[in-house]
């Protein structure tokens, strides 16, 4: 069998090839290693635990890929089918390059988002925090994936060549792939923008074409706002740069909310004044004891229109104490005040001209004019 494979096989590649098993058997064995080591002394810090987690699979690949690189260079050039691989390792290690530059940003992404929870109750500045670097994450993730390809394209001699006659004539073709490329480069540049300037953060409550939501996630081209009925709305990254929307917790998560019903012109305010603060001492978990003010704040020829402003701790919060607050004062002025509640009046009198019918004759008389007192 060995003497078969010689005769096909000269001596000079069998012995290339016997170098390049070797040397990537022996790199494998001490890649893996080296991680284990690595692993070991990173273990007390965090950061450089998860960087040695995350790292550990593309080192394994990249030692090997370098070690086969240094047999085919070494070798000589009239092997066959040399060229060839040498191309194709270069590939590998560019590939390899790059896959370890995602995951080494991966690593720091994950190391930020741990230590910033945004599981918490001030979670404010956590989910500023975590805007940025996923946004910015994304985006540098997308540029070392770009470069990563334009390196394995300038590889190839055509793709050079193809590449530097683009760039003498990038007139009109300039121009035509400046504008398909629009989209892509307008939500790019506004993913930067949303990073920096921080219209939005994960997690904040947002009014966005009439519709209530959190901001779920956050992507190198769109955002996700998720619905209070658990539908998902897709927005480009773009929209929220050119189009004006709500932000209930840009500053803080704290909200003001009102409650608005009409009643009779006959209701007492007093009794519903000390029934609200008793309503809300009952809540605590709702009301955060910042404001509390009732107050008629409209009149019609029929009845008057009271206001309830009542704060919460968040939006979610304040949605179920405005329901509360509404429900349990309807309640308290019907069963205590029934009367109060908005009423349409209207007053019967007799009209002064009316007529008396004589029953002997048959003909309608005029009442006689009473005279004015003296």
């Amino acid at each position: 069998m060995l003497d078969e494979i010689r005769s096909h096989i000269p001596v000079a590649e069998l012995k290339t090839l016997l170098a390049a098993a070797i040397t990537v058997l022996v790199l494998m064995i001490a890649s893996r290693l080296i991680t284990r080591v690595l692993q070991r002394l990173a273990k007390p810090v965090p950061f450089l635990r998860e960087l040695v987690s995350q790292l550990r699979q593309p080192v394994c690949l990249l030692l090997p890929l370098l070690g086969l690189q240094t047999v085919w260079t070494a070798a000589d050039d009239s092997l066959m089918l040399i060229g060839a691989l040498r191309h194709v390792t270069t590939l590998a290690i560019i590939g390899t390059f790059t896959w370890l530059g995602l995951r080494a940003v991966a690593a720091v992404q994950e190391m930020i988002l741990v230590h910033h929870p945004v599981d918490i109750a001030d979670n404010l500045r956590a989910r500023r925090i975590q805007t940025q670097t996923r946004v910015l994450v994304r985006t540098l993730s997308f540029f070392v994936l770009l470069f990563g390809l334009a390196t394995m394209l300038m590889t190839f001699p055509s793709a050079r060549q193809f590449g530097g006659s683009l760039l003498a004539s990038a007139g009109v073709a300039g121009l035509a792939v400046g504008f398909a490329a629009k989209p892509v480069l307008g939500n790019l540049i506004a993913g930067l923008q949303i990073a920096i300037t921080q219209p939005i953060r994960l997690d904040d409550v947002v009014i966005v074409e009439n519709e209530w939501g959190r901001i779920e996630e956050i992507t190198g081209t769109y955002v996700v706002v998720r619905i209070w009925d658990d539908r998902r709305l897709i927005v480009p990254l773009q929209w929220f740069i050119e189009n004006p929307f709500q932000n209930w917790t840009r500053v803080s998560s704290s909200l003001t909310g009102a409650v608005t019903f009409w009643v009779d012109y006959a209701i007492p305010l007093e009794p519903l004044r000390k029934e609200l603060e008793r309503l809300l001492q009952e809540v605590p978990q709702l009301w955060d004891g910042r404001v509390s003010v009732l107050q008629v704040v409209e009149t019609s020829d029929r009845a008057i229109q009271l206001r309830v402003l009542v704060s919460s701790r968040d939006s979610s919060s304040g949605w179920d104490l405005r329901c509360y607050i509404r429900e349990n004062l309807i309640n308290f002025i019907s069963h205590k005040h029934p009367d109060c509640l908005p009423q349409l009046r209207a007053a019967f009198q007799t009209s002064p001209t009316t007529e008396v019918v004589n029953p002997h004759r048959h003909e309608p008389i005029a009442e006689p004019e009473r005279q004015p007192p003296v």
